[in-house]
């Protein structure tokens, strides 16, 4: 069922040779451009007029009444209640961990620089809302700007005709569970313009985090600079890195979880045993035929997805590196030890019981994750992702005359005479 890339015997495992959903941010900018240009001058008509058109929706107030929320969540079925709240109370411990403590260090005498660590005032968090719901994904982005301490957090989320106009109810009860009560029913490109410039009843924010279509990541991409962002999401993936230990039906099943998310999910297996990618073919194909998504999964495990056979794990291990997956499941002997030699990756899944299903709810991890390969360089949303570094210098003025013979040398070196003299000065002064 499967593609399969052979690079046994030698070949190079560039990421160029394996699949991969690939967004057109750049021809996406051309249709968000003026979408964004009509909300930073027209403000919430705009937003109105965009929502109808895109979501079939008339707002009045883009706000969602207060009230709602708190209806959505009585009206939430009690187990689905139950697994947000653990869902909730282990991310929270998850992200309280990662908290980092200001630091003061004295470089000398008297002289002192403080790395402090302070939350961004407001933040939009994006919810999608299109194929599915992801009231998780509201746990994951507030509970770490919670944790952090951002002062003021809105929701977007897209608004549907079948719940009133109003973002699901899921969504909307996911709120009200974690406390957040300025939710707007605004979807995509809208939703970001709207966040970054701010209109009518809604206040603009310093950062917009969340996930979206490619339409959002334009947005993002557009207004960054405006407005600060997360990451620009693509199309979710996974990659397996798998040997003759591992049971072929789990990994069915796991590929067949990552590939009901989106058609142009990416699904990559990657193994040293050919008798397991048979197997997992074989299983594949009762899998598929009766998943709820039966067609969305058999367009991704067909289009972009692929078993990549490879020589042993270290090769292996060097072919998932240069994927850079979103998630990575390690499905081998010794695990723990092949996964603390990853390099790139979104978040790590270790050995048969810790499949991607766990960390999209209960894990405690963040699932909003670079995808795309960005993972080479960007990491997931976390608690820092709400923080900044502010240096605080401390220097009494025996401390300044010791260095300043130093900085005349090095203002000279680069002709800023008037940095020389602004130090000099405060020498000669006292």
């Amino acid at each position: 069922m499967l593609t399969r890339i052979d690079l046994r015997g030698g070949r190079a495992a560039g990421s160029e040779l394996l699949p991969r959903a690939r967004l057109d941010v750049d021809a996406a900018l051309a249709l968000v451009r003026p979408l964004c240009d009509a909300v930073r001058e027209r403000g919430a008509d705009a937003v109105r007029e965009l929502t109808a058109r895109f979501d079939g929706v008339q707002l009045g107030e883009l706000r969602v009444p207060v009230g709602a929320g708190a209806a959505a969540l009585d009206g939430l079925d009690p187990a689905v209640r139950a697994a947000l709240e653990e869902a909730i109370e282990r991310a929270r411990r998850v992200h309280e961990a990662q908290r980092p403590q200001d630091v003061t260090v004295e470089v000398a005498a008297g002289a002192t620089v403080t790395e402090r660590y302070v939350p961004v005032d407001r933040v939009g968090l994006y919810v999608p809302g299109g194929l599915i719901a992801y009231p998780s994904s509201v746990v994951m982005n507030v509970v770490p700007a919670q944790v952090a301490g951002v002062r003021s957090i809105a929701v977007a989320s897209p608004p549907k005709p079948e719940f009133g106009g109003l973002p699901n109810p899921a969504v909307l009860a996911a709120c009200a569970l974690l406390g957040v009560d300025e939710v707007y029913a605004v979807g995509g490109a809208q939703a970001v313009a709207m966040f970054a410039y701010g209109v009518e009843g809604v206040p603009r924010v310093d950062l917009v985090t969340g996930p979206g279509n490619v339409y959002v990541a334009a947005a993002k991409r557009l207004l960054r600079g405006v407005v600060g962002i997360d990451a620009e999401a693509g199309p979710t993936e996974i990659a397996i890195l798998a040997d003759d230990s591992a049971d072929a039906d789990y990994i069915a099943a796991d590929l067949v979880a990552q590939a009901e998310h989106d058609e142009l999910a990416a699904c990559l297996l990657v193994t040293d045993d050919a008798a397991l990618a048979d197997a997992v073919d074989v299983a594949l194909l009762t899998r598929v035929a009766t998943a709820r998504h039966a067609a969305r999964v058999e367009k991704a495990l067909a289009d972009q997805s692929a078993v990549v056979l490879v020589d042993d794990v270290d090769r292996g291990l060097e072919v998932v590196d240069a994927w850079a997956a979103e998630h990575l499941e390690i499905v081998t002997r010794d695990a723990g030890a092949v996964a603390a030699r990853v390099r790139n990756a979104g978040a790590i899944f270790v050995g048969p019981f810790a499949p991607v299903s766990l960390g999209d709810y209960l894990a405690g991890s963040n699932h909003v994750l670079p995808t795309g390969g960005t993972a080479r360089h960007t990491g997931g949303l976390s608690v820092l992702s709400f923080l900044r570094g502010i240096h605080v210098v401390d220097y009494t003025r025996e401390a300044l005359v010791a260095v300043a013979e130093h900085i005349t040398s090095l203002g000279g070196a680069e002709d800023l005479a008037a940095h020389v003299e602004a130090v000099q000065t405060r020498v000669r002064g006292s």
